[in-house]
């Protein structure tokens, strides 16, 4: 009976990780101006136009994605001076991918900030998009290393704060894997998986979006290991009792 009752149980506890995990497959994480529920929007611009089939952003949040001053954080990329359109190329791409994708729910947690409720953690980039990204930028200049936080607001936007000074962008980011994981206080997770691999997330792509099955190869392997480690569980309290009595 008691072996019965572990199979049922498992079984349970599948049927259950099955159906969180599809809901984590498409999702909007709780944040400021993502929609409550993804789905299409044609009028994505620019270098937000991947996700017009399913997108957790509107097309008011996409225009604004790509101006220096815009209304979604008043943030501010010229705050060492003018960047350079290379790399501002990627902050944009970065951008759309937080505020478009459908397919971060993996790596959504709950955030206790006053201007969201999730944030994403530890999202694997591709290799290319880190390497990419850095050597594009590696000529500009910044004063930070974590962009999420620490900023001068006291005009309504960003600026250095009065104990940092402006560096070169190697100096602050020696390699691809500080800058992606140190600049959105470990939003992305630096691999050396390629963009052909189906392991890693891609900020840019054409066609089909292929996220969505990077997103089911960890959502799957979450809920294996989460089975391994129930029937574990299971098999020691099962287990234990016949010890005890002899």
């Amino acid at each position: 009976m008691m072996w019965l009752f572990v199979a049922m149980t498992l079984q349970c506890y599948s049927l259950c990780s099955g159906a969180s995990s599809l809901d984590k497959l498409s999702m909007c994480m709780d944040a400021k101006h993502h929609k409550t529920t993804p789905g299409p929007e044609g009028e994505l611009y620019l270098q937000c136009a991947p996700w017009r089939d399913n997108a957790c952003c509107t097309a008011n949040t996409s225009s604004e994605a790509h101006q220096d001053n815009s209304y979604l954080y008043n943030f501010n990329w010229n705050h060492c001076g003018i960047m350079s359109p290379q790399c501002k190329k990627h902050f944009i791409q970065d951008t759309c991918f937080y505020e478009c994708s459908p397919h971060l729910g993996p790596w959504i947690e709950e955030a206790n900030q006053s201007w969201r409720k999730q944030r994403i953690v530890n999202v694997p980039l591709c290799l290319e998009d880190c390497h990419i990204w850095w050597e594009d930028c590696k000529n500009d200049v910044t004063c930070k290393t974590d962009w999420h936080k620490g900023w001068d607001w006291s005009s309504g936007t960003n600026k250095c704060p009065k104990d940092t000074q402006c560096r070169k962008w190697t100096d602050v980011f020696p390699t691809p894997k500080a800058m992606c994981e140190q600049i959105w206080s470990n939003s992305y997770l630096y691999t050396t998986h390629s963009n052909t691999s189906g392991r890693c997330m891609q900020m840019w792509f054409t066609g089909e979006n292929p996220n969505k099955k990077v997103a089911e190869y960890y959502l799957l392997n979450s809920v294996d290991q989460q089975l391994k480690l129930s029937f574990t569980a299971l098999l020691i309290l099962c287990v234990t009792p016949l010890f005890l009595v002899v």
